[in-house]
């Protein structure tokens, strides 16, 4: 699996589609998969909902689009591509009358078929996310501007069949953003709106951008802009769910090689849903949705203490939640060690460095009988004076999400090769331990 898609609340039930290879662990062949929850943690698989049809304007493949709510009746909203190379990308459309069980393609796919001229090119044109403004539906879709860079375009429409384009909504800087913005979303929070874009720069690699600012007359004007996550998540897709809450799912990528992806028989993984929202400084804001604490398993606590070492904490496990509050002085630094083996040739160091104001993540692996440094990430992290460092981690198995501050992202994959690769390490220098709390995760299946 891949990207998250149509993510919609119906009838009180979570639904997420989702980028599905249906015949292997790699990337190719794309349907839309689909899992539903009650309580966006417990899940269960329900039939595909999309696949390519043969001659049509998703021949080669399903890609990733939203759901919507079109006068009670469901609607996703997505991209057909075609060619060799998935080459010719449109917008297509397909409804349900059985309660988002089956869908039925509208015949007139596909909606919009051309790329905006001015982008100079005729590729690179997907991933619709639309909402709903007064009398008209408006779309925006992920693109780029030949020589330019990323961009985001924008269209409107009275029906979800009739399109007409407007302008873009926002352009990058190739140099600066990526040649390529996947994934749009597009939404308000509070009295500002704010835009995710996927920043695809031509191969594998990618990162998670946002904007805040303002939005009037069918033009954004960002005021800020930050990164949504620093590591593995990638094309996040949010909604709105019926409690008024923007929820975001994200799908975390693998790092292992390609040919261990098909030994082990799956690859991709989505994140704990996250709820957003912003602070006094329009920062984007994350916390894992509430509903993660009703599942939480044995408690282990440590109370305030000063740190000027590190120690082995009683509890282990390769699913774990955890919170912790750490003081550093001007100088110190604070961290944890997660899925640490005994004889620590392998675990994941999250430290950060009162001195640089840096949050640096290590991934440290045996090498040939050694530890060495797999991967490393050195994020900025400022705190203002008096605030706490506090890091909510969780951990699962080959994932590791890192939430700082509710406003600092790092999600890494880590794949422990040995089974006492579980312990949690604490340390700090010239810290003071607030308070530190970890509870045993169960199995959701």
């Amino acid at each position: 699996m891949n990207d998250p898609n149509g993510a919609i609340q119906w009838e009180g039930e979570y639904h997420l589609f989702y980028q599905h290879n249906p015949n292997g662990p790699l990337w190719g062949d794309i349907h839309w998969g689909h899992a539903v929850s009650k309580d966006l943690i417990h899940w269960t698989d329900w039939p595909m909902a999309l696949a390519p049809t043969p001659g049509g304007p998703d021949e080669a493949g399903v890609f990733s689009g939203c759901a919507v709510n079109n006068n009670g009746q469901p609607m996703l909203i997505y991209t057909g591509t075609r060619g060799a190379r998935h080459e010719i990308q449109t917008q297509c459309i397909a409804t349900s009358d059985d309660g988002l069980l089956t869908w039925k393609k509208y015949d007139g796919n596909p909606v919009i078929s051309e790329v905006p001229a001015e982008s100079g090119q005729t590729r690179d044109f997907r991933d619709p996310f639309v909402w709903k403004e007064g009398d008209y539906w408006y779309m925006v879709l992920g693109s780029r501007i030949n020589e330019v860079g990323g961009a985001v375009f924008l269209y409107r429409s009275t029906n979800l069949t009739t399109w007409e384009y407007l302008n873009p909504l926002l352009t990058g800087d190739i140099k600066e953003s990526a040649v390529i913005w996947e994934c749009p979303n597009f939404f308000k929070l509070g009295d500002k709106w704010v835009l995710i874009i996927s920043a695809h720069f031509g191969t594998a690699t990618g990162s998670v951008l946002y904007y805040v600012g303002d939005y009037a007359n069918q033009r954004f004007t960002p005021t800020s802009q930050g990164v949504l996550d620093f590591d593995s998540l990638y094309a996040p897709l949010s909604f709105l769910d019926d409690s008024g809450q923007r929820v975001m799912y994200g799908w975390l990528r693998e790092t292992r090689p390609a040919p261990e992806q098909s030994q082990a028989g799956w690859s991709g993984v989505q994140a704990i849903p996250r709820v957003l929202g912003l602070d006094s400084q329009n920062r984007l804001t994350m916390k894992p949705v509430e509903a993660l604490k009703s599942i939480r398993g044995q408690a282990h606590h440590v109370g305030t203490t000063s740190l000027n070492g590190e120690q082995v904490l009683a509890v282990r496990g390769q699913a774990l939640d955890i919170e912790a509050r750490f003081a550093p002085a001007a100088d110190g630094a604070a961290g944890l060690k997660v899925l640490c083996a005994e004889d620590e040739s392998s675990y994941l160091n999250i430290q950060y460095d009162a001195a640089t104001q840096r949050l640096i993540i290590r991934n440290v692996v045996p090498d040939f009988g050694q530890a060495v440094i797999a991967h490393v990430r050195e994020i900025p992290h400022v705190l203002a004076a008096g605030e706490l460092l506090e890091l909510r981690v969780l951990v699962d198995g080959s994932v590791v999400e890192i939430i700082v501050n509710e406003r600092t992202s790092v999600t890494s994959r880590v794949y422990p090769s040995r089974s006492d690769s579980n312990q949690v390490r604490l340390w700090g220098k010239q810290t003071e331990l607030r308070s530190l709390d970890i509870w045993e995760m169960p199995s959701i299946w």
